[in-house]
Formats: C-alpha cells, sequence, structure tokens
C-alpha cells in the first residue's frame, strides 16, 4: 500500500467509533463535560445519543417543580454515607419521572394541541436530520417534547436545541397571534444515554407516551410521533 494514498476503510473505522460514542481524539472541552444552564446540570460528550425533554413555559409551576426538588433533596439526604452511584441515580431519576407524571396530566394552554402547531414542530425536528443530527425517536405531547438525537461532528447539543427552541417559538407565535409572550421553557432537560438497553427503554416510553397520557389507542395512532407511519411514507416520497 502506498502510504501516501488515504487509508479509507481506517477513517470508517474512525467513524464507528465516533458513532458509538468513543471520541477518536481528545474531546474538545466546549463540547464535553459537564455544564449548567439553569437549575439542572447537563453533560456533554462527543459522539454520544442524547434524551431530551422541552416544555411549554406554562406546563410546570415553578412552585410545583420547587416541591419535587425539595422532595428529591430530602431523599438525597436519606441515604447513607456510603451510598452507591446507582442509589443517587434512583433518585435524581424519581424526580425525572414526577415531572413526565405531571406533564402528562396536561396542565396549561397546551399549544401543542393545535394540529398546525404540532405538525410545524415535527417538521422542525425533522428539517435538520441528517445535517446537523441523526434524529431518533420523537413525540410532540399536548405540552412538551420528547426527541433521542446524535448531534453530529461540530454540533452541539445546546446549539441545536436553541435554533429549534427559537424557530418553533417564532412560528407557534404567529400561528397563536401574539408577540412577546415566552413559549418554551428556557431550561431544557437533557440526559446523555449511556447504553443500548437504556436508549430501548426510553424508546418504548417515547413512543408509548401519548397511549399512557390517554391521547391514542396505540403508538401508531398519534401524528406526532415518529411511530406515525406517514411520516415514513413522507421521507420516502421526499427522497423521489
Amino acid at each position: 500500500m502506498n502510504p501516501d494514498e488515504p487509508n479509507c476503510g481506517l477513517e470508517r473505522v474512525k467513524f464507528q467509533l465516533r458513532a458509538d460514542g468513543v471520541p477518536k481524539e481528545p474531546p474538545n472541552p466546549l463540547r464535553s463535560g459537564v455544564h449548567s444552564r439553569g437549575y439542572l446540570p447537563h453533560v456533554k460528550r462527543e459522539g454520544a445519543s442524547y434524551f431530551i425533554t422541552f416544555r411549554l413555559a406554562d406546563s410546570l409551576p415553578k412552585e410545583v417543580l420547587l416541591r419535587f426538588e425539595r422532595e428529591q433533596a430530602e431523599a438525597l439526604r436519606r441515604l447513607p454515607v456510603n451510598a452507591s452511584g446507582e442509589q443517587v441515580g434512583e433518585i435524581h431519576r424519581e424526580l425525572r419521572r414526577k415531572v413526565e407524571r405531571y406533564l402528562d396530566r396536561g396542565v396549561g394552554e397546551c399549544h401543542l394541541l393545535r394540529p398546525e402547531i404540532a405538525d410545524m414542530i415535527a417538521e422542525a425536528l425533522r428539517h435538520f436530520h441528517n445535517e446537523q443530527y441523526l434524529l431518533d425517536d420523537w413525540v410532540v405531547m399536548p405540552n412538551h417534547v420528547h426527541v433521542i438525537l446524535w448531534p453530529m461532528p461540530n454540533f452541539t447539543l445546546s446549539e441545536i436545541l436553541k435554533s429549534r427552541k427559537r424557530h418553533t417559538a417564532r412560528q407557534a407565535n404567529l400561528f397563536l397571534e401574539r408577540t412577546g409572550k415566552t413559549f418554551w421553557q428556557r431550561e431544557s432537560y437533557d440526559h446523555w444515554i449511556r447504553k443500548d438497553d437504556e436508549k430501548a427503554r426510553i424508546r418504548r416510553y417515547i413512543r408509548m407516551n401519548p397511549v399512557n397520557a390517554r391521547l391514542c389507542q396505540a403508538p401508531e395512532d398519534w401524528k406526532w410521533s415518529s411511530a406515525w407511519p406517514g411520516w415514513n411514507a413522507a421521507a420516502s416520497s421526499a427522497r423521489v
């Protein structure tokens, strides 16, 4: 082999390592590490998939969230000094479950129930698939959105979320004929997915969310979800 010729096979291996969550070079500190954008810590990992939830501004009152956080802090204080990481993690997961259950009650004005707004958000999520990120399962609920995505190289999760939330907020406010109103809650929840079985569990949760919230009988019945067969048909026709 000519040493001056590029090794295409090696490049494919490097890309696969990156896709599997193993960076091919030391991580960029601007893209990896623990960062804070409000009351939640956010873990960034290059080459990682994320489970993301963002919600409408009025979907979770501040006093409710503070109550959940007080309960979480009390549970953490009750742990023994030799508590395992799994025990701590379970308490954090319980906070997320409480928030999810509350969101599924449909609190607030639930603007995402309007078909034209839900359609717009679904299209916005799909718009940069294969360009800025790889979009996995997703769902648009009445007052929140769940997404699994993998940011492509040179795109950070914070950049992607800022772009999609800003665009959809502007378009939604046009539909609602209002100005100067906050549409999304500034803070988003993002969780770095570490294992395949964890991703499978989150996928099931996303697909079943409309069913468990009693919005439809089967995942495939909810149009504003990756489970709806019509999105695959739309993608196929777009490629023709």
